[in-house]
């Protein structure tokens, strides 16, 4: 079922990049990304039958609604906006005359990048019921508090930045979660990801906690953050740097206080 699902995941986004280069609007990549890991989820939970029912009606439901919210989330903000996002204009640009082929290749890429961010739920729903601790409900128990803070801490700092992005253009979100972390969907997109290791513990399977690594330095390194503060500190300048100083860049935490300078 692995192959059919990678084949599945490569049709979707070929024709979003299909659909991408006849409106010149490639932010269509990450709506279809999550929509991968959402079908993948579930069609896996449903036709799998060999892990613990109760571990399959978890992953199946619960990281499915995850990856679907993220999903209805990036839906809604690429029909908001009317133009090209940023990040993939400055990629348009640096690829010139090569944009179709480069975009190609990306769109197959983040088809591959589903499936990586995929496997473990697929080594959990495929691990047989008698390689599960019989202490596995406990684990379950700690995953799912862990996944319902990360649910709901996510969507309220999506809607919230959402909203205010409707009201100030412009400004910086400096306002509910986003005042101690500039970057709190960050954050719980990282702690969602404990979620699979902490329910591998049940069954053996410790390589699983590479995931929360992999994604930390995704989020902190390469995808999420550096480009966002680039982005933010060139288009609010002063403002933002100023949010930059008194403000926790990832871990939410109590903010600093303005440092008044005294000049005598």
């Amino acid at each position: 079922m692995f192959v059919q699902l990678a084949i599945l995941n490569l049709v979707i986004l070929l024709c979003c990049w299909v659909w991408a280069t006849l409106n010149r609007r490639v932010g269509i990549v990450d709506v279809a990304w999550s929509a991968c890991l959402a079908l993948n989820i579930i069609l896996t939970a449903i036709w799998v039958d060999v892990a613990p029912i109760p571990i399959r009606l978890f992953i199946g439901i619960f990281s499915g609604l995850w990856f679907i919210r993220l999903c209805a989330h990036l839906l809604r903000r690429y029909l908001a906006e009317h133009q090209e996002d940023t990040r993939y204009a400055n990629m348009r640009r640096a690829m010139g005359k090569f944009q179709h082929l480069g975009f190609l290749l990306f769109f197959i890429f983040q088809a591959g990048l589903a499936l990586l961010f995929y496997a473990p739920m697929w080594v959990l729903l495929t691990t047989p019921q008698q390689d599960w601790s019989s202490a596995y409900p406990v684990y379950l128990a700690v995953a799912a508090i862990i996944l319902i803070l990360a649910f709901v801490g996510e969507s309220i700092a999506d809607q919230q930045f959402y909203r205010f992005k409707q009201q100030h253009r412009g400004l910086t979100m400096d306002q509910g979660l986003w005042r101690y972390s500039r970057h709190p969907n960050y954050f719980f997109e990282w702690m969602h990801w404990f979620v699979y290791p902490i329910l591998g513990l049940a069954a053996g399977l410790y390589l699983l906690w590479i995931y929360p690594v992999l994604m930390w330095l995704f989020l902190y390194y390469i995808t999420g953050i550096p480009f966002s503060e680039q982005q933010a500190l060139k288009n609010r300048g002063q403002n933002y740097l100023d949010y930059q100083q008194r403000t926790s860049m990832f871990i939410p935490w109590k903010p600093k206080k303005k440092v008044r300078t005294w000049i005598i």
